[in-house]
């Protein structure tokens, strides 16, 4: 066979960082990551973007080289992503931060509320309500986190982490400063508010984990290949039937139901804006859907059935 030589570039500065003699025709990116970690071990391969064009897309890990539209002398980019931090590392911090954030509200701590001791607990039922489905929302997501998602990008930029807790821990205290408030006010209609709250909370909780378990097996039974969720015989899974997101359908159900639960402003604001990124999310999903699949359902929406 005819080997080829790559010569991977700086992709700002134009420089050659290394001359790889002699690859083999099938090697695929990936392999040729770990040639360059090798010669540079600072940049380990989740850290590294090889590009075609400087200003182009990365190259996928099994993209083969005999298969890119170069000759047997390949000149690639590379560009430095920056220090990386897994997935499953960064969903564990995101979401260990607002379950123990939450505590300091609900237990009143002296520092938080400068209280004396009459005012340790809250009379209302429903103050304890919020902070079992709270903790009950934030222990799923880490147990999903480690037994049930599969992360398609195995890594994020390091930077990425204190945006994401800020936004994270930062509501989590202001939703539980004002619901664990002495002079919070329980809902306007009492009890059947409450209790629909916790219905429709478990329900939207429950669709979330069957789609998230749905989406794992899918990647589980095959390859890397993408292939199209369908619904399964969970009835919670056949929102896949109307939308293409269901995941993001019911989490924002659940943040719905947590408003109309604690009748909080500040927790309306958040369930607002959770809405408006998970829009953004599930298009961007949806648009990918269709771009790839020609047999894509015509009836699916992005996250809400027959709206959005």
């Amino acid at each position: 066979f005819v080997s080829y030589q790559v010569e991977i570039l700086d992709w700002k500065t134009k420089k050659q960082l290394c001359f790889l003699d002699k690859v083999e025709p099938n090697a695929t990116i990936r392999e040729i990551r770990l040639m360059f970690h090798k010669l540079y071990p600072q940049w380990y391969p989740a850290r590294q973007s090889i590009k075609l064009d400087p200003k182009g897309k990365s190259l996928k890990d099994e993209e083969i080289l005999q298969h890119l539209p170069v000759g047997t002398t390949a000149t690639l980019y590379f560009k430095d992503l920056g220090p990386q931090i897994g997935w499953t590392m960064v969903f564990l911090i995101e979401y260990t931060g607002p379950l123990f954030i939450y505590f300091l509200f609900y237990f009143r701590m002296p520092f938080v509320y400068g209280l004396d001791e009459s005012f340790t607990s809250s009379p209302h039922p429903v103050v304890n309500l919020a902070c079992i489905c709270h903790s009950f929302h934030y222990i799923k997501r880490l147990i999903e986190t480690v037994f049930v998602h599969r992360f398609s990008h195995g890594t994020m930029p390091l930077r990425n982490i204190v945006k994401n807790c800020l936004y994270y821990w930062g509501f989590a205290a202001w939703l539980a400063y004002y619901i664990n408030h002495p002079l919070y006010t329980p809902p306007s209609y009492g009890k059947k508010q409450i209790n629909f709250a916790v219905i429709m909370f478990l329900l939207c909780e429950a669709g979330n984990f069957s789609i998230h378990v749905a989406l794992s097996d899918l990647q589980r039974k095959g390859s890397k290949t993408r292939k199209i969720p369908y619904p399964t015989k969970n009835p919670f899974t056949w929102l896949f039937f109307f939308v293409s997101c269901p995941n993001y359908t019911y989490e924002v159900g659940t943040w719905i139901s947590f408003t109309i639960m604690t009748q909080c402003v500040p927790v309306g604001l958040f369930t607002f804006l959770c809405f408006i990124q998970m829009t953004i999310w599930a298009k961007d999903k949806h648009c990918t859907y269709l771009r790839e699949f020609k047999d894509y359902p015509s009836l699916r929406m992005p996250i809400i059935p027959f709206l959005l």
